[in-house]
C-alpha cells in the first residue's frame, strides 16, 4: 500500500473496501476493493471523511486483508459449510447441513495467540442447522506479512479447526419402565417427549415397550430391542436409588459396558450411558428428561446421534456449565447450559 491524498487518487486502485455510514439508513461499502477511483468519486470520498487513501501496491510476501481472511477461513473448514463473500477483510462461515459442530479448541487458541489474526466461533458440541453462523475470520491490519499467516497454518497443521458431523443414527427403541405405567395407573408422559426430541435430530422410534418392575423384565426388553434395527436404545425411569429402581442394574446385566452412571449436570445427574460390543449405545434416562426442557440427555444425544462415542472424560468436563439456571423463559440452546 501507499498513502496518497484523495484529490490525487484518480486512476488508482483501492486496496480495501470503503464504508459509508448514513445514520438511520445504511452502513455498507460505498467503494469496494479493486475499484478504480474516478473524478466523480472524489467529492463522495471527501464527504465520507477520507482526506487520504491507501492504494494498492502489490509487494512480494505481503497479503491483503481479504486474502488473509480467505486463508483463515480455509483453516476453519470447508466440508458441510458455506462462506460469505469477503467483505472488509471479514468472512463468515455458516452451516450447510444439520449436524454437530465440533471445535478443535487447541488449534483455535493457537491461531488466536498469533498477533494480527482472529477467528471467533460458536461453542462446539452443539447442534447446528443450515444457515447457522459457525465462525467469523478477520485479519486485523489492512496488509499482513505472509509469514504470520504461514505461522497460523503451521499451528493448525493437518485437519481444520471446525468440523460438522451429520446426523448418523436414524432408528431408536424406547423401553418405558415402572409398574405404575405398565399397569396403566398413570399416563405415559415420558415417551411423547422423547419422540419429539428424537425427531428433532432425524431419528424415529421403531420399537416401544412398557416393562413391569424387575431386572429380568427389563433385561428381556433390552434383548428384544437389540434384536431389532434400533441403533440407539433408551430406557426411561428407574434411575434413582430406590429399591424398585432397577434400570442401571438391568443395563449392566444386559452386557453393556457402562461409560458413566451419573454426570455432573443438573438436571440429569442420574443419567447412564453404555455401549455394547457392536458399538450400539444405550441410555438410562432420569425423570427430569420428561419435564425439563434441557437436560444431560440433550447434551449427550447431540453427540451420540452423530456417531461420536463418548467417554467418561466427556462427561467429567461438563461440570463447568452443567448447571441449568432455571430461567423463567428457557432459550436453550442459546444459553450457557452445557457450554
Amino acid at each position: 500500500m501507499k498513502l496518497i491524498k484523495t484529490e490525487e487518487a484518480v486512476g488508482h486502485v483501492l486496496c480495501h473496501d470503503m464504508t459509508q455510514i448514513i445514520p438511520g439508513v445504511s452502513k455498507d461499502a460505498r467503494f469496494r476493493k479493486g475499484h478504480i477511483v474516478t473524478e466523480e468519486d472524489i467529492p463522495v470520498l471527501l464527504s465520507m471523511g477520507k482526506e487520504n487513501l491507501y492504494v494498492w501496491e502489490k509487494t512480494e510476501g505481503m497479503l491483503h486483508e481479504d486474502e488473509a481472511a480467505e486463508r483463515l477461513a480455509s483453516l476453519c473448514g470447508v466440508d458441510n459449510m458455506t462462506w460469505t463473500d469477503v467483505k472488509e477483510g471479514k468472512i463468515e462461515l455458516k452451516a450447510e447441513i444439520d449436524g454437530l459442530l465440533q471445535v478443535d479448541s487447541e488449534k483455535l487458541i493457537a491461531v488466536n495467540s498469533i498477533d494480527d489474526l482472529m477467528i471467533a466461533t460458536r461453542h462446539g458440541n452443539t447442534i447446528v442447522h443450515p444457515g447457522d453462523k459457525l465462525a467469523g475470520t478477520r485479519c486485523i491490519p489492512l496488509v499482513l506479512d505472509e509469514k504470520i499467516m504461514m505461522q497460523a497454518e503451521d499451528a493448525v497443521g493437518e485437519g481444520t479447526i471446525l468440523k460438522i458431523l451429520p446426523f448418523k443414527l436414524k432408528k431408536a427403541a424406547v423401553i418405558t419402565t415402572g409398574s405404575e405405567v405398565y399397569h396403566h395407573r398413570i399416563e405415559d408422559q415420558f415417551t411423547p417427549v422423547l419422540i419429539k426430541k428424537l425427531e428433532a435430530v432425524g431419528m424415529e422410534v421403531i420399537r416401544h415397550e412398557y416393562v413391569d418392575d424387575g431386572i429380568d423384565n427389563l433385561v428381556a426388553a433390552i434383548e428384544a430391542a437389540r434384536a431389532t434395527e434400533a441403533e440407539l436404545i433408551l430406557c426411561t425411569g428407574g434411575m434413582s436409588v430406590d429399591p424398585d429402581d432397577n434400570t442401571p442394574g438391568a443395563i449392566k446385566k444386559s452386557g453393556a459396558r457402562i461409560v458413566t452412571y451419573g454426570a455432573p449436570v443438573l438436571p440429569g445427574a442420574m443419567f447412564l450411558l453404555g455401549y455394547y460390543d457392536d458399538g450400539r449405545p444405550i441410555m438410562g434416562l432420569p425423570g427430569c428428561v420428561m419435564y425439563a426442557k434441557a437436560t444431560i440427555f440433550d447434551l449427550a444425544l447431540a453427540r451420540v446421534v452423530c456417531g461420536v462415542e463418548m467417554t467418561k472424560k466427556d462427561f467429567v468436563v461438563m461440570g463447568e456449565g452443567g448447571l441449568c439456571l432455571g430461567c423463567k423463559e428457557c432459550h436453550y440452546p442459546i444459553c450457557p447450559f452445557g457450554k
